[in-house]
């Protein structure tokens, strides 16, 4: 991951800082003890339960770089940032598809906070970056593998 500036609301901040916490504080010390009992077994070159440790270790290592790095380069969107007028990061948006007449609501995020399972988009998807800056009322094409989706803005909340 490069040192992209990582695009979070206050909610995002908070469960990365608590992911990180639980992996330097909790996952480390259980992964370290299992090695530690692994290594009790004996002879480590064909202990498979050895080799998961290690694997594991190297993950939560690997995780807790990444997470850092995520926070040194945080960008913090307040709720004071976040406009009615307009989508923007951390917007609340209920667009309605033009084919089908559905109607959905999405919360634009930064990447880091994506979660498409809770309608949580982020800024860089192809929805997402077609509604930033729009405002309600404005009808938008968005780009997918499937062909071109039009939505129109129904409303936004912060």
């Amino acid at each position: 991951m490069s040192d992209k500036e990582v695009i979070l609301t206050q909610d995002g901040l908070k469960k990365l800082e608590d992911e990180l916490e639980n992996l330097k504080s909790v996952k480390r010390r259980e992964v370290a003890e299992r090695i530690k009992v692994a290594i009790g077994y004996g002879d480590i070159s064909e202990n498979s339960e050895y080799e998961d440790a290690k694997n594991e270790q190297a993950f939560i290592e690997g995780r807790i770089i990444t997470l850092e790095k995520m926070l040194r380069n945080a960008r913090i969107i307040n709720s004071d940032d976040i406009g009615t007028d307009a989508v923007s990061v951390g917007s609340t948006v209920l667009v309605k598809d033009l084919e089908f007449g559905e109607e959905t609501q999405y919360t634009i995020v930064g990447t880091a906070e994506s979660n498409p399972l809770e309608n949580r988009i982020s800024n860089e998807s192809p929805v997402g970056s077609a509604l930033l800056g729009k405002s309600k009322g404005a009808t938008v094409d968005v780009n997918v593998p499937a062909g071109v989706i039009q939505y129109t803005i129904l409303d936004i909340k912060k």
